[in-house]
């Protein structure tokens, strides 16, 4: 069945059959959209999916660290629509009849050693063009941070502390980030010059702009990041998630403590960082001289 229309049918479905109020059903289209947009990027044109591309999106929700509740709300959307597309024949086969229960487990998170992460920034410092220059400053105060690639891309230049060498993160909980020296000397560098010749609009409040003067996308910097990766001759995918646990999984390795990483990355609970702590052990029984362990699948 072609996806046009099959979103905004199955709303309305449950609008009439279900009497569903105008906020359930909002989030119903909202998160069918969001699969759909997901589906059609890895050039589906119809409904007919194996049931891999639903395994795939459920990584991409973990990945992504939506909120186990949300993980949940949007596939119990997934298998909804395709229950109506079974039972109308719309489709044959209901690739989701074999997930069982929509909850999604945590996976364990992919990290980069410390010596491929150094690879990744060295190559970004030969900051020759005002792109090049954006791109080395994301790429170190990303992995200075922990902060995810959202908050990075909606970085308002009201955010930035240049003083405190802070920026500020955060919608409903708000906390401030502290920049390591070669983080802030690489934003004070692209701020200063770089962003002012990319910059079209001078009401623009963006800090990281395209070659037209508007917001990076999220989309933008995960192509920077694959590219700069493959520039460092780094075998491990990397993305910016694999950064951001790189970041915590690091800093527990060192000194820095549970709460103190938890704060950093803006969890609501500890439990969500705990699950680098065994990555941050492991990383510590490597003897003097032997090749990192490789990230976790």
């Amino acid at each position: 069945m072609p996806m046009r229309g099959a979103v905004d049918a199955f709303v309305q479905h449950l609008r009439a059959e279900r009497g569903l109020s105008a906020n359930t059903l909002a989030a119903y289209r909202s998160d069918l959209r969001q699969f759909e947009t997901f589906v059609r990027a890895r050039g589906h044109q119809d409904w007919d999916l194996p049931p891999r591309v639903i395994q795939e999106f459920m990584t991409y929700l973990i990945e992504r660290e939506y909120r186990q509740a949300s993980q949940a709300r949007k596939l119990a959307a997934v298998k909804a629509l395709y229950r109506h597309l079974h039972a109308s024949g719309s489709i044959t086969t209901d690739p989701t009849a074999g997930l069982g229960g929509a909850r999604v487990a945590k996976r364990r998170p992919k990290i980069v050693s410390t010596s491929d992460v150094e690879r990744l920034l060295e190559q970004a410092a030969d900051a020759a063009t005002p792109e090049a220059a954006r791109d080395r400053a994301m790429l170190e105060v990303l992995y200075a941070t922990g902060m995810r690639v959202s908050e990075l891309v909606a970085l308002d230049m009201r955010n930035l502390d240049a003083e405190s060498q802070t920026v500020r993160l955060g919608r409903t909980r708000q906390r401030t980030a502290p920049l390591s020296d070669r983080a802030a000397d690489a934003l004070d560098a692209y701020v200063a010059d770089a962003r002012t010749k990319l910059l079209r609009r001078a009401d623009q409040p963006a800090v990281f702009l395209n070659h037209r003067g508007n917001r990076l996308t999220r989309q933008g910097f995960w192509l920077i990041i694959k590219a700069a990766a493959q520039r460092a001759g780094i075998q491990t995918p990397i993305t910016p998630h694999t950064l951001r646990h790189s970041f915590a999984a690091h800093r527990l390795q060192g000194d820095s403590s549970v709460h103190e990483v938890q704060e950093l990355l803006g969890h609501a609970s500890p439990a969500s960082t705990k699950v680098y702590v065994d990555l941050a052990r492991e990383a510590r029984r490597q003897p003097p001289g032997a090749p990192e362990a490789a990230p976790a699948s």
